[in-house]
Parts: C-alpha cells; structure tokens; sequence
C-alpha cells in the first residue's frame, strides 16, 4: 500500500511547484485579452495529498481547466486567478484551508470538497464568513439538507438517490440477497450504510451483518472473518478508496467468496490499479454519466487532453468543471460581490452545462436524477450496460460463488 499512496500522494513541495506551473499557466495564456481586466480570485479546495488525490488532483485539474478557458474568452469582464488549498480528505485541515480562503478578501467564491467529511466541517465556516462555496464531489446529504445557507450549494447528487440505485440493481437486477456490511465510521462511511441499508431491505434483501471500521484502518481480518462466517453473497463496502482496495485484497487473502460491491468513493482508477486482477467485477455506483456520455463530455475530455495535465480528470472532475463555470458565470452576471454572487447562483435554474441542466432547490442542491452503474472489467471502470457482464459474455464473481 506504501508504494501506491506514494503514487497518489506527490509530496507537498511537488505538489506545490505543480499547481504554481498549472496556474502560471492560466495566468499567462490569455495575456493580452486580459491585460486591461480587474482581477477576480477564486479558491479550490480538495484532497491532493493523501490517498484519494487521485480525485482530488482530477478536480482540481478540470476546475484550472474551466479558468483557463474563461481567461482566453475575450468576452469575459474578469480575469481569474486561483488559490489551490489541500485539504487532505481531514476535517481539520478543510477548516484550515476554508478559513484561509475566506480570509482573503481578493477571493471571491471557492470550489469545494471531494471528501464529505471536510465538506460538512465547513459549511458554517463558508455561511459566518459569506463566501459562496459550491461542493463539487461530496455526497452526504446534510452538507445541504442539514441547513438553508444562501453561501452553500451543490453541483453533484446526493449518496440517497446513489444508494437507491445501487440496493435495487444488487437485488432486483443482479438478484443478490444476502449482504455483509463494512463502512468506515465517518459521517460519509455511517450515511451511506443507514442509507443502503434501508433500500436494501425495502428491495427486499437482507442484511447479515454490519461492522464499523475506523477510516484508514489496516487490518479487517475480524471484520471479514465474521462476514465469512455468515456466507454472505455480496460484501458491501462504505467508504473511499484507500480503505476499499484494502478490503477487497484481503477478502482474497481470508477466503472470502462473496461479490464486493463499493460507494462512490471506491470509484477511481487507483482502486483498479492497486487491487490489480481481483478488481474484476467490483461494482461501483456514481452521479451522472460517464464523461464521454455527458452532453459536454467530449468537448471537455478533448479540452482536458489538449491541456496535458499529469493526472486524470477522474470521476467528479467534470463537476468540478462545472462548479467553476457556474462560478464565473455569476461573477460575470453581478460582479464580483461574495454576498450578490451567493444570491445568484443559489437561483441557478436550467442553466446548460456539460454535465446536463443544473437547477438548484431551495437547498441549493442540484437534483442529478442519473445515477451510473459500473464494473470494473479489464482494469477500467466499465458503465454496467456497455460491459460484458451485461451482455452475459462474463460472469460476476458473485454470481460464480453461488454456483458452487
């Protein structure tokens, strides 16, 4: 695992020089169309060290991109300069880096969140301060729905429609009935189990046991050793993916015959990389569709490539994209004023983006109703109906487990 999180997690002098290269770049491009702009700062906040900087580095990467291009515009009223904060996936550190942010008057509005644990830890802090901060790939549901902060909003779904979905196609579709639970006991890893669990008996299924864990924990053989002895036909994963690769390759180390299955937060290439071969057949659930089916997906992933950024955009990439156009958009509309552009955006209504028409409730919660299936076939997250389980030429390892 060591030589994977190295792979992840560049150190903080790398880190640091990368993202000054990336938004020297943004800066310098456009020169001469925005020599004569006054000048607008916004902040990215995300995991870029640690073991899901592979997301994180993906969002931040997509929201320079969405920069970049508005800098080029010579229709824009602004030029857009950047402040890149870590937040490390750690609630502490998110504090830390929002109250950086919010602190300097120059930076208008930010972009934030990968992990819903920092994401939650922040939101009053955005709200005392009255900065406007759209959540880009966070999923608890309370990060919205737990107050009506005007500053607050969100451009991805939310984990209830995700696990929804993903109880209904275990059961119904795939015709799984047993599951073994395990979610890390962070607010992320907790809502997603109370939420799985409740479609997951509503559809029928039944739930043999469900274990707590401690995020980044190491060692799950007690975990496991009990799911095993309860012969459960799917082991279902709640938490992000450091901590899913380690259950999957040690559910092969102890035996354990069971179909694993995984939230959001297991879906990005590094899972697929670490686990190697015995990722086959995992099952993921995300927000929206996959890139390259998006409205925009293709000019963006043609965008994406052209700027040749180090590391891939990565599932939320897209949102983050997102997140930073609605930004500027409300920059440019009202100028840039924290308290007028939070009013705006929180009006957001059917405004076209490349992951689809965005509207805001009163919550400011953009309502995604597509949630994505995938497996992972070959190495690479497969959407579930272009895959070759689908099409019956493979079988799931769950379901070759019940056939012995």
């Amino acid at each position: 695992m060591s030589s994977s999180h190295a792979r992840v997690a560049p150190t903080r002098r790398e880190l640091l020089q990368g993202a000054s290269a990336l938004a020297l770049g943004v800066a310098a491009a456009p020169a001469a169309a925005w020599a004569q702009r006054t000048t607008v700062k916004l902040a990215f906040i995300g995991p870029l060290t640690g073991g899901t900087a592979s997301n994180g580095l993906g969002g931040r990467n997509s929201f320079l991109l969405a920069v970049q291009e508005r800098n080029a515009d010579p229709k824009a009223r602004y030029h857009y300069e950047t402040e890149v904060l870590d937040d490390e996936c750690k609630p502490t550190v998110a504090v830390q880096a929002a109250l950086k942010a919010t602190s300097d008057p120059a930076i208008v509005a930010g972009v934030t969140h990968y992990c819903s644990v920092t994401a939650i830890a922040t939101v009053d802090t955005y709200h005392k301060a009255g900065m406007p901060a759209m959540v880009w790939g966070a999923v608890l549901p309370e990060i919205t729905y737990g107050h009506k902060y005007v500053e607050v909003t969100r451009v991805n779904g939310t984990m209830i429609n995700q696990n929804n979905v993903a109880a209904d196609f275990a059961v119904k579709t795939l015709g799984f009935k047993t599951f073994a639970l395990i979610h890390d006991t962070t607010d992320y890893g907790r809502a997603h189990a109370k939420w799985f669990g409740e479609f997951l008996e509503k559809a029928g299924g039944k739930i043999l046991t469900t274990q707590g864990t401690a995020k980044d924990q190491k060692d799950y053989a007690a975990e496991l050793t009990r799911a095993k002895a309860d012969r459960p036909e799917v082991v279902w994963y709640g938490g992000l993916t450091p901590d899913g690769v380690r259950v999957r390759v040690q559910m092969d180390k102890l035996g354990v015959r069971a179909q694993f299955q995984g939230t959001s937060g297991i879906k990005s290439d590094t899972f697929n990389e670490t686990v190697g071969p015995s990722a086959e057949g995992a099952l993921a659930f995300v927000e929206g569709a996959p890139t390259e089916k998006l409205p925009g997906g293709k000019k963006f992933l043609e965008a994406y490539a052209k700027a040749a950024f180090k590391e891939p955009s990565e599932a939320y990439g897209p949102f983050a994209y997102v997140a930073a156009n609605l930004v500027i958009d409300a920059i440019e509309a009202v100028g840039p004023d924290r308290a007028k552009v939070a009013e705006r955006l929180k009006r957001t209504k059917n405004a076209s983006t490349i992951i689809g028409p965005v509207e805001f409730d009163e919550y400011g919660q953009n309502t995604v109703p597509l949630i994505s299936k995938y497996v992972s076939q070959d190495g690479k997250w497969v959407l579930w109906e272009d895959s070759e389980y689908a099409s019956g030429k493979r079988t799931l390892p769950g379901h070759k487990f019940k056939k012995m």
